[in-house]
C-alpha cells in the first residue's frame, strides 16, 4: 500500500518545483504578447485602456538608454507642439534603432501632425512590419486615410485596431461611422 504522506510529499516537491520554474502570474503579465491577448479578449473600457497602456509603456522601452532619450525628447517637443524637433528626435532614433517600432510610429504621427501624409503613411507602414499588433498604429493608419478620403481602406484599418482593442470605444465609433458611410456594414 502507498502512503499517503508520501505522495503528498512528493506532490508537494513536485509543485515547488514547477513553481519555481514556471514563470509567475506576474512575469507573463510583463509579457506584451500575453498583454496583447488579454486586451482582444477584453469589453470593459476601464479594463481595456489599463491593459493598453501598460503595453504601451513597454513599448516604449527600446532597450537602449540612450534610445529612450530620444523617445521622450520627441515626445516632449510634440507636447509642445515642435513638430520639427520631434521628426528631428525619432529621425535620429529610427537611423541608430530600425528595428524600434515605437520610433517609427511617433515619428508617423509627428509627420501627420506636419500634414505630411506620405512621410507619415510610409514610417506607419514600418511600425506595423515591426509590430503588427500595434493597435495605435492601426488607428493612426485609419485616421491617415480617412482624412486622405480613402473611407474603405481606412475602414479596414480601424476594424483591425478593433479587433486587437475591441474596448477602445473611439475605435469602435470610427468603425460605426465609417460602415455607415461606406456601406461596409457587415453582419
Amino acid at each position: 500500500m502507498i502512503d499517503p504522506r508520501v505522495t503528498l510529499k512528493a506532490l508537494a516537491v513536485a509543485a515547488l518545483a514547477f513553481y519555481a520554474t514556471s514563470p509567475s502570474a506576474q512575469e507573463l503579465s510583463d509579457d506584451p504578447e500575453v498583454l496583447l491577448d488579454q486586451l482582444a479578449d477584453e469589453a470593459d473600457p476601464a479594463e481595456g485602456a489599463r491593459l493598453a497602456a501598460e503595453v504601451l509603456e513597454r513599448w516604449s522601452h527600446s532597450g537602449s538608454a540612450a534610445m529612450d532619450l530620444l523617445l521622450r525628447r520627441a515626445q516632449d517637443a510634440m507636447a509642445d507642439d515642435d513638430y520639427v524637433r520631434a521628426v528631428a528626435h525619432l529621425t535620429a532614433l529610427t537611423d541608430h534603432a530600425p528595428d524600434f517600432a515605437e520610433g517609427w510610429n511617433k515619428r508617423a504621427e509627428a509627420f501627420f501632425m506636419m500634414e505630411q501624409y506620405g512621410a507619415a503613411l510610409t514610417d506607419i507602414e514600418q511600425a506595423l512590419i515591426l509590430q503588427p499588433r500595434h493597435f495605435g498604429a492601426w488607428a493612426g493608419l485609419g485616421i491617415m486615410l480617412d482624412r486622405m478620403d480613402r473611407k474603405d481602406a481606412a475602414l479596414r484599418a480601424f476594424r483591425r485596431a478593433e479587433e486587437l482593442y475591441p474596448a477602445e470605444e473611439n475605435v469602435a465609433g470610427a468603425v460605426e461611422r465609417l460602415e455607415l458611410e461606406t456601406g461596409g456594414r457587415t453582419l
